[in-house]
């Protein structure tokens, strides 16, 4: 699955950030970029290798654009998790902010 989100951060913040989220989660970074990072790891059950591919560029000034390629099919936990990495770039913005349940 492609996700994607824009932030106020430095792409070396959302690339810090990043590490010490997605290592967290059991994933090992397999490759390393300046901007780039692609994680490799088992989450949850079925005990399947999952990849993850994330990006961080400048985009329109003083805009990040943080893009997240997953290989899992439908709505996986690490699908999941990338959401939770994003509520965290956004708390970390804004210190006020609440998660809330939208129904």
């Amino acid at each position: 699955m492609r996700h994607f989100y824009r932030t106020h951060m430095a792409p070396a913040d959302v690339i810090a950030a990043a590490d010490a989220f997605f290592a967290g989660l059991g994933l090992t970074a397999a490759s390393q970029g300046p901007r780039e990072r692609v994680f490799k790891g088992v989450v949850g059950t079925p005990e399947v290798v999952a990849h993850v591919r994330l990006t961080a560029r400048p985009e329109g000034g003083h805009y990040t654009f943080v893009e997240v390629h997953t290989d899992q099919m439908g709505e996986s936990r690490v699908d999941r998790n990338v959401k939770k990495f994003f509520v965290g770039l956004h708390r970390h913005e804004d210190t006020r902010h609440q998660l809330e349940a939208a129904y």
